[in-house]
């Protein structure tokens, strides 16, 4: 429940503190004076956008706050408690500022808030119903809203919209891979013949360089030879060889080294000499003895590097990267296999839409509880509303194919004169007609609100006389149950009135300003005065709006 409101330097507001109470208030005034700034105000505390044209003229920002009690809302509580907005002893204080450069800021109990957050808190605080409410009436989307607003279904038609939309994505999913399945069968064909030619290859990861090693051994095989045998015979075998030349050395200087010790570690490291140029020699003699020329080998050699080659150039690689290639193509392969499994991807969309009409069905069955009963109190109010023997229907029909919305479609239908025929809203209201059943739509609506706070601005308008007196009491009884503020230019609803402010605005030091004053039993007197006759206020007029008050006590 509000509070408080506090508003500085918002539109034509100077400064402006108002404490509210429960019950019913109404605020009254001339037109333009400012009666619907409070509204705004309120707005924007509770998430509408922000405008730089609101910041009163001269000034650099604009502030608002308001206090709330919500100890009787727990789920509020909670709420703010998981988003760490929580304050103390069950109440919420909101603040908004507005600067010039655009900026906007808004705190909650004292920390930062987003636009969002406020939005939501918005939801389990106020429900406001404006003046124009009536012109949406004839939209499907709002009649199914109202209907499912009444039904306390708005969760599950939430539901019932993400299942919808995770039946489309799943259906989707199988549609796309029935597509595939077909574009694809080219593609699996193709990856199946080109793996099919590789694989006959055998690739191995590390053949393509020991192949080019081979290659390089077996086509060299005659120097090869020829150069280790003519490095055996240097070594080793001719006269003057290497190993002859050196044991010729070590004998001479084993012969000296007995007159100088000196010559024994050169001797050593000869002799060292001497055992490594042997091992040299038989290694070349193993090679030579085991060397074989075959030109045959040489022959396949050739013919498997041209077939990898041949294979490389085709799917344009290098050799090497042929055993990768075909990796590839049995990886995206298998993924072809695996997204076309189209057996899955059904079972998938048939428990999609199992579980969208499971929640579809338990919203038609809510709705159409709901439906008949909200039919039956419309068409009372209207009665009241002095609409003499018209009838008010919501029909359900089922629709051509299942909706984010339900199997069904919603439409309201009025017969708006006594054994008229019942048709769709949109086709037989007036205007006045329209405005009336919205109001009667809004009270029966409002009687099942969740919220504390009602907000109805001017939606009294187009009529008058004894509706107008019926509209008040409405409006009266909603203030034992809820705290109730209307915005009304009719005298009427303003003496039902629990509390009364008048709204006016004046000019002071050459800027208007907007004034809001709780009247007391006196100011309702002439403040009604002035409502049922204007500014010359005689003594029948007082004396009518006298009595008017007294009756609405």
């Amino acid at each position: 429940m509000l509070l408080s409101l506090n508003v500085k330097d918002f539109v034509i507001v100077d400064q402006l503190q108002l404490e509210f109470a429960p019950g019913f208030t109404v605020l009254t005034g001339e037109t333009g004076a400012g009666k619907s700034i409070i509204l705004d105000a309120l707005g924007l505390l509770l998430g509408d956008r922000a405008e730089v044209s609101q910041i009163r003229e001269g000034a650099e920002r604009a502030e608002l706050s308001a206090h709330l009690d919500i100890r009787q809302q727990p789920d509020l509580q909670a709420w703010l408690a998981d988003n760490e907005l929580a304050g103390d002893d069950g109440e919420l204080l909101i603040r908004r500022i507005i600067d010039r450069g655009g900026r906007s800021r808004s705190f909650v109990n004292g920390q930062p808030a987003t636009q969002g957050q406020l939005k939501t808190m918005g939801d389990y605080l106020v429900d406001i119903h404006g003046q124009h409410a009536h012109q949406s009436l004839v939209r499907p989307d709002a009649q199914r809203e109202l209907l499912d607003a009444y039904a306390g279904a708005g969760q599950l038609a939430r539901d019932v919209r993400a299942a919808w939309q995770s039946w489309q994505q799943a259906r989707k999913a199988r549609e796309d891979a029935d597509r595939r399945q077909r574009e694809s069968e080219v593609e699996r064909e193709r990856l199946t013949w080109q793996i099919g030619e590789l694989s006959e290859l055998g690739l191995a990861a590390d053949e393509w360089p020991q192949l080019n090693q081979l290659h390089s051994r077996l086509a060299n095989a005659a120097e090869l030879a020829q150069s280790a045998q003519a490095a055996v015979d240097v070594l080793s075998e001719m006269d003057g060889s290497c190993l002859t030349l050196l044991s010729q050395v070590q004998s001479r200087l084993g012969k000296l080294s007995g007159y100088d010790q000196r010559l024994a570690e050169s001797l050593a490291l000869l002799d060292s000499v001497d055992a490594e140029l042997r091992e040299v020699v038989y290694s070349l003699r193993d090679y030579v003895g085991g060397f074989e020329d075959d030109p045959g080998q040489l022959v396949d050699v050739e013919a498997r590097i041209h077939a990898l080659m041949s294979a490389a150039r085709k799917y344009r690689c290098q050799p090497e990267d042929l055993p990768k290639k075909l990796a590839d193509w049995q990886q995206q392969l298998a993924e072809l296999e695996a997204a076309s499994d189209i057996d899955a991807l059904s079972v998938a969309e048939n428990a999609a839409l199992a579980r969208y009409r499971a929640h579809a069905e338990a919203l038609s069955a809510k709705r159409r509880q709901a439906a008949a009963e909200l039919s039956a109190r419309i068409g009372k109010e209207m009665q009241r509303l002095a609409m003499e023997g018209a009838r008010f229907a919501i029909e359900l029909s089922a629709a051509s194919e299942p909706t984010a919305h339900g199997l069904e479609t919603i439409e309201y239908l009025v017969a708006a004169n006594q054994g008229g025929t019942l048709r769709p809203l949109a086709k037989v209201a007036s205007g006045g007609e329209l405005s009336r059943i919205s109001l009667a739509m809004q009270v029966v609506i409002s009687q099942v609100a969740s919220v504390p706070t009602l907000i109805f601005d001017e939606v009294d308008v187009g009529i008058g006389g004894r509706v107008a007196e019926v509209v008040g009491k409405l409006l009266k009884q909603l203030g034992e149950r809820y705290q109730v503020l209307c915005v009304t230019h009719l005298p009427q609803v303003a003496s039902c009135g629990n509390q009364h402010w008048r709204v006016s605005k004046a000019a002071e030091a050459g800027r208007t300003v907007s004034r809001i004053t709780p009247l007391d039993a006196e100011g309702r007197i002439l403040e009604i005065a002035r409502m049922l006759g204007g500014e010359d206020i005689t003594a029948t007029t007082r004396q009518h709006a006298s009595e008017m008050l007294a009756s609405n006590t």
